[in-house]
């Protein structure tokens, strides 16, 4: 059984305030909850599940350190869940220390201009993943990587990207030697500029695209070609599309 102070603090960490709070976030389902295990990048305080589970799985749930581990029945587990049909387990993991920098040289890097959308701020991600690209820079307002939208979007790969929130404009800045790209709806075809193995690519906001500050810290601007009479492409479909031109 789970305590009703227990599953008031499981449901709070579905808020930023509280996540900030306790430090922790909360990670649903069998796929992303062993990723995020077998991974070792995030400490998990507990362990929530169904018995099914929890008998399948002793050596994801034989980690180093005090794992609590509790069963639960469906009916228990369903009111701490966040999904609207929970799925065998959840489990609560410490949120990593931001990182000081990001090095972008002799690597890809994504740069984003106040994504806000967290579906697709964990698309964003996973396709970084599927690409082999380990360095997200966030403007300060983006998505929170812990919202459990984005952890759930993410299948996992939150364990191996890493993400700074920081002044965009400020980075953009500091990186003076390296090729950096925008994506806009005026710039080249992105078809053009071949294969990379160092360069920043910067994603705009859903609606607003890249702020002109932005924008003036970057060398070239290139864009996806439209053959048809849609008006634009959502930021992590755009995102694909361009890193599997660039890398």
């Amino acid at each position: 059984m789970i305590s009703k102070p227990h599953t008031k603090y499981i449901q709070s960490l579905q808020q930023k305030k509280f996540r900030d709070e306790y430090g922790c976030f909360v990670a649903e389902g069998p796929k992303l909850v062993s990723e995020l295990l077998a991974g070792g990048r995030f400490t998990c305080r507990e362990i929530i599940a169904l018995p099914g589970w929890i008998e399948a799985n002793p050596a994801l749930i034989a980690l180093p350190g005090s794992v609590t581990v509790t069963d639960v029945q469906e009916h228990e587990l369903e009111k701490i869940s966040g999904l609207s049909t929970p799925n065998e387990v959840l489990a609560v993991f410490e949120k990593r220390k931001q990182d000081a920098s990001i090095d972008p040289r002799h690597s890809i890097t994504l740069v984003l201009d106040t994504i806000q959308d967290p579906g697709n701020m964990g698309t964003i991600i996973r396709i970084a993943d599927w690409f082999g690209v380990t360095n997200i820079v966030c403007a300060t307002g983006s998505a929170d990587i812990y919202n459990p939208k984005v952890v759930q979007a993410t299948m996992g790969s939150l364990g191996r990207v890493l993400v700074l929130y920081t002044d965009i404009v400020s980075w953009l800045r500091q990186q003076p030697d390296i090729r950096s790209f925008a994506a806009t709806l005026d710039g080249k075809p992105v078809g053009t500029i071949g294969k990379l193995s160092e360069a920043i690519l910067v994603i705009g906001n859903e609606t607003h695209g890249i702020r002109n500050e932005v924008l003036a810290h970057t060398r070239e601007r290139i864009t996806i070609p439209r053959i048809g009479e849609a008006e634009s492409l959502n930021a992590a479909v755009a995102t694909g599309i361009i890193l599997s031109h660039m890398v």
